[in-house]
């Protein structure tokens, strides 16, 4: 007789699977069960919170028998605030299954079996703790104290975080540093429903080396801060910042920056590194969180590329981060990104390195690159490094008519790269290889490098 599974009923359960957002996954005589907190193996006592026709969901009540894939969570804040899923998951474990995330993905959206192309693993990050170079918290109040953390999931509820695993020390102590100023000084913080108060966000960005960091205060006024000179006597206790930024964002949304910044301290930007590499960085500029692990992907792109004596289109192409490094080997590397200030960034860094057959437009790319091929240039190699969302069918067939040789896609959502990895082989590029890079430890994202190669239709 098939069991009914009752809201509010506990059961005694075997998580069998886990999920990119680090639930497990139990089943009762066929119905499935997303439990908080649980890994593979972990026999668990769990009360049942919503049920729905085809799944529900229950809370994790007691470890009866813990997985040999679990881990003690090293962070106060793990299951309260939305950032690390699967801190409760041993390191190993957290790499297969993300290795297991992007093949299945490719197999059961993209339809591509995992014999049609070649799976080169996942690339391990060194370090899973302090490896951020950037932190954006929402500010709120706990009392008359002001504090900085993570949404709790799924809500805007703010949980306080006093100390960031997986941000550097001079990241948290730079928080830290802000919130003392806010409570000495009597800054107001922003309420979201009334849309009044100052303080919205503390954003922090750190080079890669660790010598410069950038303080960014957002505020709900263009008005200056209360004493704003006590802000940078605090900050000045750290001996690497660079830069002090109030960036003004007084619309009613859910976005961090606002478009205007000045300065209030030191530069407009800090300088980073990746390889042998400098770049600008400013309050805006895109430029992705883990340092180490952004050399290791893109050495693969370049790989994938193989752009020796080519020209290549890079498309999404930022700041110029990926251009700069296929630059190396490439004939020449044209950049295309929509942002214009990302493409000025991306021509200082450029001018910074010695770059000099590398170009940047800014612009939709079907429309920059139509110009160019109607001008008479073509490309042996496209490069996309797109949004969550993945590339526009558009988009897809646009490349399919440049018909380069090869094209790499690199991804921070495989779901979407499978389902762009189907559209590619009906035009007739078929992928060829494919490498995850774990560049957020301790969470369930992933970022991926695949190459492919038109076969013809």
């Amino acid at each position: 007789m098939i069991e009914i599974v009752e809201k509010n009923r506990t059961y005694e359960v075997e998580i069998t699977d886990v999920l990119s957002d680090g639930k497990g996954v139990a089943k009762i005589d066929g119905y499935p069960l997303f439990v908080n907190n649980a890994v593979t193996g972990d026999r668990l006592k769990v009360t049942v919170t919503k049920t729905n026709k085809n799944y529900g969901f229950a809370k994790n009540d007691e470890i009866i028998i813990p997985s040999p894939y679990r881990a003690k969570p090293e962070c106060s804040c793990f299951s309260k605030c939305g950032g690390c899923d699967f801190m409760h998951i041993d390191y190993a474990y957290q790499l297969e299954l993300k290795k297991n995330f992007v093949k299945s993905n490719m197999s059961r959206i993209g339809g591509i079996s995992e014999n049609e192309y070649e799976f080169e693993g996942i690339i391990p990050a060194n370090s899973i703790y302090a490896y951020r170079n950037k932190a954006q918290f929402p500010v709120g109040k706990n009392g008359r104290k002001t504090v900085c953390g993570f949404y709790s999931k799924r809500s805007h509820e703010i949980v306080a975080c006093d100390n960031c695993l997986i941000q550097s020390d001079d990241i948290n102590r730079a928080v830290e540093l802000v919130l003392e100023y806010a409570d000495e000084n009597r800054v107001s913080v922003y309420d979201e429903r009334t849309h009044k108060g100052i303080l919205r966000h503390v954003y922090i960005r750190r080079s890669n080396s660790g010598d410069a960091l950038m303080a960014v205060i957002v505020t709900n006024t263009e008005k200056s801060l209360p004493n704003e000179d006590k802000l940078t006597e605090k900050l000045k206790q750290l001996k690497n910042i660079k830069s002090i930024i109030q960036n003004i964002n007084t619309k009613k949304t859910n976005l961090v920056l606002g478009d205007k910044n000045r300065v209030i301290w030191g530069d407009e930007y800090i300088k980073t590194t990746i390889g042998e590499l400098e770049f600008k960085i400013s309050a805006h500029s895109f430029f992705q969180v883990n340092g180490e692990q952004t050399e290791k992907l893109y050495q693969k792109a370049l790989e994938y590329a193989a752009p020796d004596g080519d020209t290549v289109f890079d498309l999404y192409c930022g700041a110029g981060s990926i251009s700069l490094f296929l630059a190396k080997r490439a004939k020449k590397v044209i950049g295309v990104e929509i942002v214009e200030s990302a493409v000025e960034n991306a021509k200082e860094n450029a001018a910074m390195n010695g770059i000099s057959n590398a170009e940047f437009y800014a612009g939709d790319c079907t429309e920059v690159v139509g110009k160019l091929i109607a001008d008479g240039v073509s490309a042996d190699v496209v490069v996309v490094d797109p949004p969550r969302k993945g590339c526009s069918e558009e988009l897809l067939k646009f490349i399919s008519d440049i018909s380069p040789k090869r094209l790499v896609y690199v991804s921070c959502n495989s779901a979407t790269l499978a389902r762009d990895a189907a559209i590619l082989k009906n035009y007739g590029y078929n992928l060829k290889k494919l490498c995850a890079v774990d560049m957020f430890p301790n969470s369930g994202h992933t970022e991926s490098a695949a190459k492919f190669e038109y076969e013809g239709k």
